[in-house]
């Protein structure tokens, strides 16, 4: 893996995880209570032997910045490093990075080297525990210029989604960007036949959906990106043009892949981590995830229900129930309050409420009652409040709170009063 290096995509404004990311870049969103996101793609990087890495980024940066500054840190012994590439004007360019493509190809001059021999390129943005050094081997054995992680998706999800068709030799001949219509799909879709070929773990009438996860050899990433400036997104127009003239390779993996796209799709992945043999395995002594390691007294509880939870060091619950649920660092849940199917953040040290005038103590209040909810870092719920959305309501935008996908966000910083009923 020497001649690798990792560039980690960190992803556009993500409206869609709003308000989430209403403070903070996406890949620096917590995840399964004491994690970021961004901790995901660079430890599996390091676990391939890969720690010369680079994040792409531009908006919200600073805590991405501080969190992976204070988590990184390699001795003098080593060559490895993780570097923040943000978004910077030039001589050469003057605007913000267009696309996935484009951000990679503004940094060229900092990515690329001589003494390279390949590219991997990550989401920022995903859960996963891919084998990469399987992957980058795959990659050098078929002689490919480009490699992409593909995994079997069913015919609804592959609208969202890459979807390709390979020869029997693994090698992608097409290559379409969110399909939408009946006949791309059906041209698309694996048959009974090709998924025994492929040895797919894998239904017919499923498709192959690209990961974002790719591996270019440096020569022909340059080429790419620089033949034709107006390619701005991988997807959308840098792999199809590649297909052609390029030898372009399929990597199977039939393993967990949660893209964290949405409100809803980041509050299933989290309370996936609860089940009993979680689908992302956490636990593994020799797959560790890499964080910022904190220095924190053990959880406290007393007189309380816990039942199919994630409970965080460094957290008090006194005399409530906890169901199905995530509770992050530094939380603290107040006597007689329940919480089910949520995922509370916690807190850090430094943080306040927004009104200085009225400080308000942080955490749950007493006698709470909170479901299908995600309560930010630094946020308050006042005594008596009511987090249920029994109406079912799916998208709204309250004074102290929010509803994305039918799940309540409370966002960082604030403050829900005493008795509100949501």
């Amino acid at each position: 893996m020497e001649g690798v290096i990792t560039v980690i995509l960190g992803g556009g404004q993500g409206k869609r995880l709003w308000p989430l990311t209403r403070y903070r870049a996406k890949p620096a969103v917590p995840v399964a209570g004491k994690f970021r996101l961004i901790d995901i793609p660079i430890s599996n990087s390091l676990h391939a032997g890969i720690d010369r890495i680079f994040v792409l980024t531009q908006f919200n940066s600073a805590g991405l910045h501080r969190h992976i500054a204070q988590t990184y840190r390699f001795d003098h012994f080593t060559t490895g490093f993780v570097n923040i590439l943000a978004a910077e004007q030039n001589l050469d360019n003057r605007g913000w990075y267009q696309g996935t493509a484009d951000a990679v190809r503004q940094n060229l001059g900092h990515i690329d080297s001589p003494h390279l021999r390949d590219v991997l390129v990550l989401s920022g943005d995903q859960l996963y525990r891919l084998d990469i050094r399987a992957f980058i081997t795959s990659h050098r054995q078929r002689e490919a210029d480009l490699s992409i992680a593909v995994k079997p998706v069913d015919r609804e999800e592959a609208r969202g989604y890459g979807i390709m068709r390979l020869d029997r030799d693994g090698r992608i001949v097409e290559f379409v960007e969110k399909p939408q219509q009946d006949a791309e799909l059906d041209r698309l879709t694996l048959d009974a036949g090709t998924i025994e070929h492929l040895g797919l773990k894998a239904e017919p009438g499923t498709l192959l959906a690209s990961m974002g996860i790719y591996v270019f050899r440096r020569q022909v990433l340059r080429s790419l990106l620089e033949e034709d400036e107006e390619r701005a997104d991988f997807g959308k127009e840098v792999i199809p043009a590649a297909l052609d003239a390029y030898r372009v390779y399929a990597f199977l993996y039939d393993g967990y892949w949660r893209d964290i796209g949405t409100i809803r799709a980041f509050w299933e992945a989290n309370l996936e981590l609860t089940d009993e043999n979680p689908p992302l395995n956490l636990y593994d002594p020799d797959y560790p995830i890499y964080t910022h390691p904190r220095f924190l007294p053990g959880l406290k509880i007393h007189r309380c229900t816990v039942e199919r939870s994630v409970l965080c060091e460094g957290s008090v619950i006194a005399g409530s129930a906890i169901r199905h649920s995530v509770i992050g660092i530094r939380s603290m849940i107040r006597a007689e309050s329940v919480i089910e199917e949520s995922v509370v953040m916690g807190t850090s040290p430094d943080q306040r409420s927004d009104d200085a005038s009225q400080p308000a103590p942080l955490g749950i209040g007493r006698d709470c009652h909170i479901r299908r909810a995600i309560i930010d870092s630094g946020a308050h719920v006042g005594d008596g409040s009511r987090l249920l959305n029994e109406a079912g309501i799916v998208e709204a935008d309250g004074a102290s709170h929010y509803i994305r996908g039918g799940i309540i966000v409370v966002p960082a910083h604030a403050v829900v009063p005493p008795g509100t009923v949501v």
